[in-house]
Formats: structure tokens, C-alpha cells, sequence
């Protein structure tokens, strides 16, 4: 009976079975190494079931029946089940041992046993099942029937090897596939793209076979009937089978790592790395498998869209997405990748083969513009229909910057875009790079107004910038042996994708000529003649559809070549006088707050606002769109139709311009046309500085612009008689309200000609406002105070935050959602998490990762390491007195004498950076440039001071620059003297981002420090009125130098060759400046300034205190927004009311 149960258990059909019956389950399961189990052991009928641990011995290893084993086949050491079955082999082994010694009688087989025997050998479970034979534990017999299963069946390992290639072919060929495409796609569409194409194959065939079967007339049933009747349900059997493979193959693949890692065989070891080696480039191609990476954060955001956007995401899941501007759809993806391949082909006429990097860029500006075309023209038929009262902001400068990413974020697809380019092999941020700032300005100026021309878009403002499209920006500065050298900047040399020239509304200038007078009045004949090319470009709103423009005009000369030029030899000269009439847009003018009559400037001046002017009123006067023809008559309405915002005194000659335009052209009444003008116009004030003022000579004037100096003085005379009646005999009022300074060379006072044609004047911050009203323009307040108001200065957040610090945005947007970029005053609700040990936390990784990018920049184009973990100290802003970078200047050379001094003492690490550009003309700026670079070759140079000073001047100082500081500050120098600086726009930008203010109440830190409280800012130094206390008092520079011991050491450093071996008096001018010349009071604020910055190096050790106080600056900057300054421009002055309502998608049919 034993003898036919062991036959019918290890029979070759009972085998067959067996395997057939579990091949199912093992086949995706199997290891990649046979049994270690010979083929005699597991042939062994004497005991079928004997298993003995192999010991690392000499001599041979014996069963229980005394037969020698041989090792036959690999180690143990990649069997998956080997753990589990050497504990089993233990405890058998003694059990059997124990057995062995108390009996050797055989074992009788039991009645069930002979049943089993006389049974069919094809059900070999139920054999097993069924035999009683107790001296074989169960997880013993399952390991041996798992074993054996892959012993016979090592499909994996077949598959490895190419045993078979047709199976080895398919698999593998299929798997690239499959990663090919999920390289291409996401997951999502892989899936559904595989199912769609088994979908179609098995209905393909199904409509075959049944057409087969109705041709043949056979009823064969339904084609997939095997498949539809099996069962694929797991039993539990097979369950727990699955299981013990799973674990089996986790064991078995960490002590393979091990034995791999740790080298216990070499050849393998070498073998295993080449693999991983291989596998880092499978990974860099088929990068799409996963949608989480760690490390890169652009990585994170390709993978993101792709697996995001299959499911519905709850608010809380939309605010804690990785990033505030949202996931990219797919759709949006592709047809990005299309229109750029479409760009790139047919507008730049390039294959990927010869485009270079700037082919790129170009191609993608072009895309992204194909987005704003659709809203740009709708925006404009919307004003058209609705005819609204439309605002022209008249500036001589417009600081733009970039506008790539400006653009794809204001129309929400950045994200997109990111992807696209991400897709295609390109790096967007490389892109970015190509592109040349619109430096079409020399600062603040500038800079205010492109923030005003993105918040009036935003708030869905009908408005209009106006400016001048310079060839040449605001010089680029280089830095050559410590001295600044200005070199051009050419910005248009390669072209510029956003604008679009409009020959068609080219309009005619005139200069110089006389005035005459005819039966219809005076008319201005004999004029020399430029005409006026306007160049328009979209300014995007936020998220609104609205996109305005932004008219830029180009000097175009009328001269027309004639062949007679040949024969009188003058050819070459009236090329050349042509070339002279275009000079007027070639270049702009730097600013060194000293007004300097230059024919040239006056002449762009002109041409700005007759060329506007001219076009404000054809406008007014078409009311169909694209129509050209005059349709309104009537100027009764313009006021109510136009508004004209001038920035500064530069636009100041739209006054005359349009007064002459009105009498001239349209044949108003004088008192009709004055009144039309100042309810038209407004002016915004810029400067304290005196000297900054514009006068223009009256002898140019009467040259170049001799009508106009009709009109001048026709106003004068009619504003001096107001005067007379309300201060009769007040000769001394009627000098300081005359348009026309008689002192010296009879001049226009072109500040006085703005507020008499103006109906409302505003300052720029509350402090500038009551200076302007008490001391500069004191005389025209007591006559007009109704015009006078104050309009604090904002940046728009989209540029300042959103764009250039995308970390603290969606940190931000992460606890208070995504509205604060047009809402900024919703930034208060961060107060909460000020003392908010996480939010903490949150706040200096994202100031950390900024200092970081930063740092990495400063030595990449700079040649300084810097250490990330010192404080950011910087001061940016155009190099000038009042802004007292020589202030800072000497705090440096303070905190170096003192390191010098006690080089063990404790101090706070330091990186100080100072930027900005000097006038061409403005030798002291310049000297103080050389002075900042000598002394940071001193200190960075010092192994004594090494980490804990730095001193780095910023070299050309631009809007893209700016965008990588702002987030990186750690301290903000605001330093002007009380009362020279009319607002400031860099000390919100800091704020904005966080960055704690040292600083004077000056300009807008005085409303700062209001919104923020006095514990949340470094305040020092005089006030307005203690500086004129001081002023009237007389300032002594040598009292402070003779009493101030650090003050006397750094002037004496400074004059006396210290920072200047080669040239020891290099720096005299400037020692005399501080000691003779100071009209800024250095010396003055030294003290209180060096105490507040020891104050600072305190607060910045405790670190809880310092991102407490940084949290508060962030909270409160919402006053500080654009979009704020310009409500209040619109609700007081234009007469108009902000919407942020959205216009309808220009995909979208009205």
C-alpha cells in the first residue's frame, strides 16, 4: 500500500495536473533561480519528504537513510522560500530524530490511505490533502510544492535569457511600448488609449466571427465563449498562496540587495552597477511613469497636471495644489506645442535643426501672443460699444522689463506654457532669459507707471498708455576696474515680438516755422515736419480678458528722396538730415535730478503730447469701430469722454497742445477751450528737489515751439489777473504764482503750467503731499486748495510677488486662497500665523531657497561666494546724494573697523549689496560707485574678516534683476534724508516680500510704519521738521567728525589712501562732500543709524522675533498695491469707477 501511495503521489499525470491546475497562480510569481532541492531529494521515495539543512562542513551531508547529498545546484541565497523552509527543516529534522529513536517499526498505512491509493492520480490536492502522514509539518509540503512549481516553471528567468524569443520578444516589446508612450502621455491617457485599442480588436473580431458563421451557416456560438465561462474569481486558497509568494519575493529581493550592496560576490556587484548606471538614463527618458519626483520642483509640476486633474479637488485640495497658478490642462498643452512648432516654422521660417535659443524664445512670445490678439481686439470693440470715459496716461518713460512671464501669468497659462516647452526639451526659464528688459526708463518714474498700466488692465479700466519708443533704453552699465562705464542699450536689435507698428495712424509734427495771423485766426506756417509712428502693445489685465494698450511713438522723417539729389551732388546730406529728424526717439535721457535744457530733451517732450493729443481727439471723435471718420462734433463732452493724466512735468506741454488744437484746429473760444482743458487734465507730482523742476528758456521755445509760447503767455496773463483779484497788491505771491521766472534768463516754469492747467494735483505719499502743499507749491495751495490731494504710491502684486517669488505665493495662496493678487488687502488675514511656529518655518524655507538662488547668481557673475546664512542686506535704487548710499557706505566701513578690531567678537554674518545707476553726467554718484567697489575689494578680500562681511555692488541694476533681489532681501536700506524722497516704490517691492525696512520717515515709510506699527520696522534719524530745525540752525559737519570717533576713523580712511593705495587721493572729493558740501546731513543720522543697525544684527540672532516681524510686513503691504492707487486715481480724479468684472472669452461667441 505505501508502495502505490508514493507512485501515486510523485506520478508524471498527478505532476501534470498539479502544474496545470497552479500554473495560473505562480506563473507571474516564479523566482528567478531553480529549487535548491536536487533531483535525487525530490525523487527520493524512501522519504519523500526529507529535508536537511545544509551545513557549512568538510563532510559530506547524510539523510536519514544514510545517502550522500550532492550539492547540485546554487546557493540559497536568491531562494525566495528558503527562510521559511529551513525553520521548517529544523523542527522536522529533531521531530523525525525523535521519532527514529523511540520506534523503527514502518508506519501502517490507514484505511483512508488505501482508499487514496486506489484512487484516479489526477487530483493530486486531494491526494495531498487527504494522506495522513504526520511526521511532515504543512508549511513544510506547501514549500516543497511551491518550489517545485518554480522549479519547473521559471518563466521570469526564461524570459530573462531569450529562451523563448517570441515570448521574450513580446513581452519586452511591449513593456518599451508601453513606456515609450507613457513618456509621451500621462498615465491616464495610456490606459485609455490601450483599453480603447483592445476594445476595438475584440469587437472587430466578435462582427468577424459572426459574419463568418452567418456566411458559412455554422453555429459555432459566441468567439470568446472559452474566456466568458472562466472563472476568475480567487479562492482563498489561492489567496494565502499569493501571499507567501509575495513575502517570499520581498525576502528574497532584500537579501539580494544586501549581498549586492555589501559585495559579497565582486563580478555581481559590478554587474548590478552598470545596471543602475543604464537605469538613471532609462529614468531621464521615461520620466512620465510617475507623477511624483522628489528634488526638482519645475519636475513635480510637468508630472502634477497630468494626474491632478482626473479627479474633482475640493477648495482646501485647490489651495494646497503646487502652485497658485494652477494645473495645466491638456488640452491647453498641445495646442501651445502647436502653435509654437507653427511659429517657429512659418514666422521665424527656422527647423529644429538651425534654431538657436533666441529662435526659441521668439517662437514662444509669438505663441503667447496669439492668446492676447483675440482679447486685445475684443477689449477694444467693448470700448468702442460702450463708449466709455477712457484714461490716457501721459509718461516720458515706462520701465516694462520683461514680458513674457508677465503676460502667461496675467492670462493664466503659465502653467501651460511650462508644460509645452517642458514636453518639447526646452527650459522655459532659459527662454525667459533671452529676452530684453524694456528699459525705457531710469527708475521709479518709469517703473510706477507700468505697474499703473497692468492695475488699470486689471481693474478693467478703459485706458491708454502714451509714451515714446526709445531705440536706445536706459543705458546698461558695466562695472571696469571699479568705475562705472555706460554702454548702449540696444533692446531692439533683435526685434520685438509683443508690438505692432500702425503706419496708418502715423500722424505729422511740427517745429520751429512762425506765427501769423489770418481772418480765421492764428495760424503756425513755415514748420519743419517729423512725423509720429505709433507702435502699440498689450498690457494684459489679471484673469479679466481686458487687454489695453500701450502706444509707444517713433520719430519717422517726411523727406521723400528725389533723383534730382543726384545731379546737385546733396544725396548723402538729405540721407543724413533724414537721420536727423528720427533722433528725436532715439535715445533716452538718463535722470540725474538736475534739470539741464537740452534742445533734444524739449523736442521729445513736444512730440509726445502733440503726437497723443492729436490722437486723443481723432478718438473722441469716431464712435464706430475702426472707423476713421469724425462722428462727434462737439467738444461740449470731452471732459466727460477723456481723461488725461500727466505724469510728472515732462507731458507738461499737453496743456498748450491742446489749447492750440482747440482754437486752431477746431475753432473754440478761448474761455470754451481753457475750461475743456483743465477739466481734462490732472498732474502728478514727482519731486521735492527744486532742481529737478523743469524751466524751460524762453528763447528755445520761441524757436522750436513759438505758438505754444503764445498760448504760455496768454495763460499767464489771464492766471496773474485771478491772482491780482484775489491778493491785490501782493507783488511778491504774483512772482511765485507766474508761469514766467524773470530772474536771470526769462524762463517757463513748467511745474506752475501744470497746476494752473490742471483741475487736481496729487503727491505721491501723505508726507510729499503736505510738503508739497506747506513748502514747494505753498503759494498755488493757498489759491487752489481744492486741487490738491495725495495718491500713495503701489506696485502691482502680479509682477512683485506672484511673478518674480513663486514659493511665498503659493504659500500664501495656501492659507488664504487665490484671490490676494487683485485683492491685495486680504493679505491682513496672515497676521493670525505670525507667531505660528510652522507658518514660521514655512515662510524662512521659502526666504532660504530665494537667498540660495541668489547666492548662486552672485557668484556665478560676480566671483564672490557669499554665505546664505548671513543676512541680506540691500540697498537698490539710482545712485544720488539724498539717497545717501554714502551713508551706507560708511556703516560698512564701521562694521569693518570693528571686526578688525576684536575679530573673536560676536557678530551677525552680513552680505551687504548696493545697486543702481548714476547719471552719465553726475560725477559725485559716480565717485560714490568707485568708493562702494574699493571698499568691497578691502573687506572681500580680508581672511580676518572672511564670512562675516561681504560687500557686493550690483552691477546694472535693471526691472529683471530686481525680480531675483526683492525675494532674497532679508533688510531693506530706505535711507534718504526726511523729506528729499517723494514716495518710493522699492521699500513696498521689499515688503511685499517680506523684508524688514531700516529706514528714516521719509516718503512712504511713514505710511508703512503706520500699517505695520513701529515694532515691526527699524526707524531712525530725523524727521521732516527736525531737518529744517537743523537747517535753520546751520549744519557743521567737522562738529560730528571732531566728536564721533568711528565718523572721524572712516573719513579719515576714505581721504587718506586707505581703500585707494594706487591713488591716494582718489576719494578727496568725496571726504569734502561729507565734510564742506553735505546739503543731506550724513553725518547728522550716523549715530542713530549705526545704533538701530546694531539693533538690527540683535533681531536677525533671534530668529522667531524676525520672521514674526517679516509675516507682519507681508500682512500689511496690501495698502501698498497698485490696484489700490489707482481706484483712488479713478474714483477722485477721472471720474470713473474700477470693475473686476470679467469680459466674456474671446472663445466665446458674443
Amino acid at each position: 500500500m505505501e508502495k502505490k501511495l508514493e507512485d501515486s503521489l510523485f506520478s508524471g499525470a498527478a505532476e501534470a495536473d498539479y502544474k496545470a491546475k497552479d500554473s495560473d497562480v505562480f506563473d507571474e510569481c516564479i523566482p528567478l533561480v531553480q529549487s535548491t532541492y536536487s533531483e535525487d531529494q525530490l525523487n527520493d521515495k524512501e522519504e519523500p519528504f526529507s529535508v536537511v539543512e545544509q551545513f557549512t562542513t568538510s563532510q559530506p551531508v547524510k539523510s536519514t537513510n544514510n545517502v550522500v547529498l550532492e550539492d547540485e545546484v546554487e546557493s540559497d541565497y536568491m531562494n525566495p522560500y528558503v527562510s521559511i523552509r529551513q525553520e521548517k527543516e529544523k523542527s522536522y529534522i529533531h521531530e523525525e530524530s525523535a521519532a527514529t529513536a523511540l520506534t523503527r517499526e514502518p508506519v501502517q498505512p490507514t484505511p483512508e490511505a488505501e482508499e487514496i491509493s486506489a484512487a484516479p492520480a489526477c487530483n493530486i490536492s486531494n491526494v495531498v490533502e487527504s494522506v495522513s502522514v504526520p511526521s511532515m509539518p504543512d508549511a513544510a509540503k506547501e514549500c516543497i510544492q511551491i518550489e517545485q512549481i518554480f522549479k519547473d516553471y521559471g518563466l521570469v528567468e526564461s524570459l530573462i535569457y531569450w529562451r523563448d524569443v517570441k515570448k521574450s520578444g513580446v513581452v519586452f516589446g511591449g513593456g518599451l511600448a508601453l513606456l515609450l508612450a507613457m513618456s509621451l502621455f500621462s498615465l491616464i491617457s495610456v490606459f485609455s488609449y490601450l483599453s480603447l485599442l483592445l476594445l476595438f480588436g475584440t469587437i472587430s473580431f466578435r462582427i468577424y466571427k459572426n459574419v463568418l458563421q452567418a456566411v458559412q451557416k455554422t453555429s459555432e456560438g459566441h468567439p470568446f465563449k472559452e474566456y466568458l465561462d472562466m472563472d476568475l474569481t480567487l479562492s482563498q486558497e489561492k489567496v494565502q498562496q499569493l501571499a507567501t509568494v509575495a513575502v517570499a519575493h520581498v525576502n528574497s529581493v532584500l537579501t539580494g540587495l544586501r549581498r549586492l550592496f555589501l559585495v559579497e560576490d565582486l563580478v555581481d556587484s559590478i554587474k548590478f552597477g552598470v545596471l543602475l548606471y543604464w537605469l538613471t538614463y532609462v529614468g531621464a527618458i521615461f520620466n512620465g511613469i510617475t507623477c511624483v519626483m522628489i528634488g526638482d520642483y519645475r519636475k513635480v509640476r510637468h508630472e502634477a497636471y497630468s494626474c491632478k486633474m482626473s479627479k474633482p479637488q475640493s477648495d482646501v485640495d485647490k489651495r494646497k495644489q503646487i502652485s497658485v497658478r494652477g494645473i495645466a490642462q491638456l488640452e491647453d498643452v498641445n495646442e501651445i506645442k502647436k502653435d509654437f512648432n507653427r511659429h517657429l516654422h512659418y514666422t521665424l521660417v527656422k527647423d529644429r535643426n538651425v534654431a538657436t535659443v533666441r529662435d526659441y524664445y521668439f517662437a514662444l512670445a509669438h505663441t503667447v501672443k496669439d492668446h492676447l490678439v483675440s482679447r486685445w481686439i475684443r477689449t477694444q470693440q467693448y470700448y468702442y460699444e460702450k463708449d466709455p470715459k477712457r484714461v490716457y496716461y501721459l509718461s516720458l518713460e515706462y520701465y516694462m522689463g520683461r514680458s513674457l512671464q508677465n503676460t502667461m501669468i496675467n492670462l493664466g497659462i503659465q502653467t501651460a506654457c511650462d508644460e509645452a516647452m517642458y514636453q518639447i526639451g526646452l527650459d522655459i526659464e532659459e527662454l525667459e532669459e533671452m529676452e530684453e528688459d524694456a528699459g525705457l526708463g531710469n527708475g521709479g518714474l518709469g517703473r510706477l507707471a507700468a505697474c499703473f498700466l497692468d492695475s488699470m488692465a486689471t481693474l478693467g479700466m478703459p485706458a491708454y498708455g502714451y509714451g515714446i519708443r526709445y531705440e536706445y533704453g536706459i543705458f546698461a552699465q558695466k562695472i571696469r576696474n571699479g568705475e562705472q562705464v555706460e554702454e548702449p542699450d540696444d533692446w531692439l536689435r533683435y526685434g520685438n515680438p509683443w508690438e505692432k507698428a500702425r503706419p496708418e495712424y502715423m500722424i505729422p509734427i511740427h517745429f520751429y516755422g512762425r506765427v501769423i495771423d489770418t481772418p480765421e485766426g492764428k495760424k503756425w506756417v513755415d514748420t519743419q515736419t517729423v512725423f509720429a509712428m505709433p507702435y502699440d502693445n498689450p498690457v494684459p489685465g489679471y484673469g479679466n480678458n481686458v487687454v489695453n494698450t500701450l502706444r509707444l511713438w517713433s520719430a519717422k522723417s517726411p523727406i521723400d528722396f528725389n533723383l534730382k539729389f543726384f545731379n546737385d551732388g546733396d544725396y548723402i546730406q538729405a540721407v543724413l538730415d533724414r537721420n536727423l529728424a528720427e533722433n528725436i526717439s532715439r535715445v533716452l535721457y538718463p535722470n540725474d535730478n538736475f534739470f539741464e535744457g537740452k534742445e533734444l530733451r524739449l523736442k521729445q517732450e513736444y512730440f509726445m503730447c502733440a503726437a497723443t493729443l492729436q490722437d486723443i481727439v481723432r478718438r473722441y471723435k469716431a464712435s464706430k469701430f475702426g472707423s476713421r471718420d469724425a462722428v462727434r462734433t462737439s467738444f461740449d463732452d470731452f471732459p466727460n469722454k477723456v481723461a488725461i493724466q500727466l505724469n510728472d512735468t515732462h507731458p507738461s506741454l499737453a496743456i498748450p497742445e491742446l489749447m492750440r488744437i482747440l482754437l486752431d484746429d477746431e475753432k473754440l473760444s478761448w474761455d470754451k477751450a481753457w475750461d475743456i482743458v483743465v477739466r481734462t487734465c490732472a498732474y502728478t507730482n514727482h519731486t521735492v528737489l527744486p532742481e529737478a523742476l523743469e524751466r524751460w528758456p524762453v528763447s528755445m521755445l520761441q524757436s522750436i515751439l513759438p505758438r505754444h509760447l503764445e498760448i504760455i503767455y496768454h495763460i499767464n496773463f489771464l492766471h496773474l489777473q485771478e491772482v491780482e483779484k484775489r491778493f491785490p497788491g501782493d507783488f511778491g505771491r504774483m512772482r511765485s504764482l507766474s508761469l514766467v521766472e524773470e530772474d536771470g534768463e526769462k524762463r517757463i516754469n513748467m511745474a506752475n503750467l501744470s497746476i494752473v492747467g490742471s483741475h487736481a494735483v496729487n503727491g505721491v505719499a501723505a508726507i510729499h503731499s503736505e510738503i508739497i502743499k506747506k513748502d514747494i507749491f505753498k503759494s498755488f495751495f493757498e489759491m487752489t486748495p481744492e486741487k490738491f490731494q495725495n495718491k500713495t504710491n503701489g506696485i502691482t502684486p502680479r509682477r512683485w510677488l506672484l511673478l518674480c517669488n513663486p514659493g511665498l505665493s503659493d504659500l500664501i495662496a495656501e492659507k488664504i486662497g487665490d484671490q490676494w493678487p487683485v485683492h491685495l488687502e486680504q493679505l491682513q488675514q496672515l497676521k493670525k500665523w505670525s507667531k505660528d511656529p510652522t507658518f514660521q518655518r514655512a515662510v524662512a524655507r521659502v526666504k532660504q531657497e530665494n537667498k540660495l538662488k541668489l547666492a548662486q547668481l552672485l557668484e556665478k557673475d560676480y566671483g564672490v561666494k557669499v554665505n546664505p546664512a548671513s543676512m541680506f542686506d540691500i540697498q537698490v535704487k539710482r545712485i544720488h546724494e539724498y539717497k545717501r548710499q554714502l551713508l551706507n557706505c560708511l556703516h560698512i566701513i564701521t562694521l569693518y573697523n570693528r571686526i578688525k578690531r576684536d575679530p573673536t567678537a560676536n557678530f551677525t554674518p552680513r552680505t551687504i549689496m548696493i545697486g543702481g545707476k548714476a547719471a552719465p553726467g553726475y560725477y559725485i554718484a559716480k565717485q560714490i560707485i568707485k568708493l562702494i567697489c574699493a571698499v568691497g575689494n578691502v573687506v572681500n578680500n580680508d581672511p580676518i574678516v572672511g564670512d562675516k562681511l561681504k560687500v557686493i555692488f550690483l552691477e546694472n541694476y535693471r526691472v529683471t534683476l530686481a525680480e531675483k533681489i526683492m525675494p532674497a532681501a532679508d533688510l531693506s536700506e530706505q535711507i534718504s534724508t526726511a523729506g528729499t524722497e517723494a514716495s518710493g516704490t522699492g521699500n513696498m517691492k521689499f515688503q511685499l516680500n517680506g523684508a524688514l525696512t531700516i529706514g528714516t520717515l521719509d516718503g512712504a515709510n511713514v505710511e508703512m510704519a503706520e500699517e505695520m506699527g513701529n515694532e515691526n520696522i527699524f526707524i531712525f534719524g530725523m524727521t521732516v521738521e527736525e531737518v529744517e530745525d537743523l537747517k535753520c540752525r546751520g549744519y557743521n559737519a567737522y562738529d560730528y567728525y571732531n566728536s564721533n570717533p568711528d565718523i572721524k576713523q572712516c573719513v579719515d580712511q576714505i581721504q587718506g589712501g586707505f581703500f585707494s593705495p594706487g591713488n591716494p587721493h582718489e576719494f578727496q572729493d568725496l571726504a569734502n562732500v561729507l565734510l564742506k558740501y553735505d546739503r543731506y546731513y550724513l553725518f547728522a543720522d550716523f549715530e542713530s543709524y549705526i545704533k538701530t543697525q546694531d539693533r538690527v544684527s540683535a533681531v536677525y540672532q533671534d530668529q522667531p522675533k524676525w520672521l514674526e516681524m517679516s509675516i507682519n510686513n507681508i500682512a500689511t503691504s496690501g495698502k501698498f498695491s497698485s490696484d489700490r492707487t489707482i481706484a483712488e486715481y479713478a474714483r477722485e480724479i477721472w471720474g470713473i469707477e474700477p470693475s473686476w468684472e470679467k469680459l466674456p472669452n474671446p472663445g466665446v461667441a458674443k
